[in-house]
């Protein structure tokens, strides 16, 4: 079995969280986006993953150099061969599937790294695939499919009038990936492309069904954006949930509590010092943090944050940030907010 990870996305509208780390690598409780996804397919998919191939985008587009090593990494953490694949330019689904064109063959899953998920993977290989959808309000917003008797009839990316509100989440599974390598190559090599100029996978995937490959759809549990700030923060919430259900202890035991009080669940990182503070529910805070005479609740912080005299609520926080809630000076790049 391989995973095939697409995630060359500057994630625009999580700016400026995404100006200095990929969205993919945003950390949501502890540990990157990109890492959880692929930890809950190879927990669910019920074959030995041995290797997995992640699609990043170039430097240029903020991808830092130690990317690819984190990657790496967390493959290797998995007990799988990495390999990293750059996208040049932002071409569509297809095309970022494309880069990574020598893994399609035999079993695959492609998962987009957007969102996260909680699913029961059947893999039923009496037919050709499996694609996960999820209903929802605005499906003119997604790809969606149409079904018959069970079985999926139609691909449709982004329809202007309603046909369906299944939509696609951005997981597939393919018994046999290199049939819908050969439909991409031929998207590619034809220069077809479609809704916004770009070569979508909706597209292979169309050609393959009137090929007679048959797809079913499988169903998500539960579907988490990580698209804004509000979204991400939202979906931190839900993965402690989780882990506090499993029976999981988020605090680290190098964390110091100096007149502080931890309203669980709470991911509490390494080295991270707490003083006269209430912290939680639902807030992850990053290694080597220290919060002081402040009140967070439902808020994501990442690394080496300094928070004081704050009373925070659905907050997002980077990497390296000073906060002093008495501040009157105050240093602020783009896409920042105080609100």
């Amino acid at each position: 079995m391989r995973i095939i990870i697409p995630m060359a996305g500057i994630g625009s509208r999580l700016k400026p969280h995404t100006l200095t780390v990929p969205k993919p690598l945003t950390l949501i409780a502890g540990k990157p986006i990109v890492q959880r996804l692929v930890e809950e397919i190879v927990s669910v998919v019920g074959q030995k993953v041995t290797q997995i191939g992640f699609i990043i985008g170039p430097a240029s587009k903020g991808f830092p150099e130690n990317t690819e090593s984190q990657l790496i990494n967390i493959a290797h953490e998995l007990g799988a061969e990495a390999q990293v694949f750059i996208q040049e330019e932002p071409l569509g689904t297809a095309h970022a599937i494309y880069q990574a064109r020598t893994l399609l063959d035999g079993p695959c899953v492609i998962a987009f790294a957007d969102t996260l998920f909680k699913a029961d993977f059947t893999l039923n290989n009496s037919y050709d695939g499996v694609i996960w959808v999820k209903k929802v309000t605005n499906p003119e917003q997604f790809g969606v499919v149409k079904l018959h008797d069970g079985v999926i009839t139609d691909f449709i990316e982004k329809p202007k009038d309603f046909i369906s509100d299944l939509a696609i989440i951005g997981i597939y599974y393919f018994k046999e990936a290199e049939r819908i390598r050969f439909e991409i190559d031929y998207l590619m090599e034809n220069k077809i492309k479609g809704r916004g100029g770009e070569y979508q996978l909706t597209d292979a995937l169309e050609n393959l069904k009137r090929k007679g490959a048959r797809f079913v759809p499988g169903t998500v549990s539960d579907w988490m954006d990580n698209g804004n700030k509000t979204v991400t923060v939202q979906t931190n919430s839900k993965i402690l949930d989780y882990a506090q259900k499993s029976g999981k202890n988020l605090v680290d035991p190098t964390v110091v509590l100096d007149n502080a009080t931890i309203i669980p669940p709470c991911y509490i990182g390494k080295g991270v010092v707490l003083k006269d503070s209430t912290v939680g529910p639902y807030v992850s805070i990053g290694d080597n943090s220290t919060i002081t005479h402040s009140t967070l609740t439902n808020s994501l912080l990442q690394n080496e944050v300094s928070i004081r005299n704050a009373n925070l609520d659905n907050a997002m926080i980077g990497n390296k940030v000073t906060f002093d809630g008495n501040f009157t000076s105050v240093s602020l790049g783009d896409f920042s907010e105080l609100k």
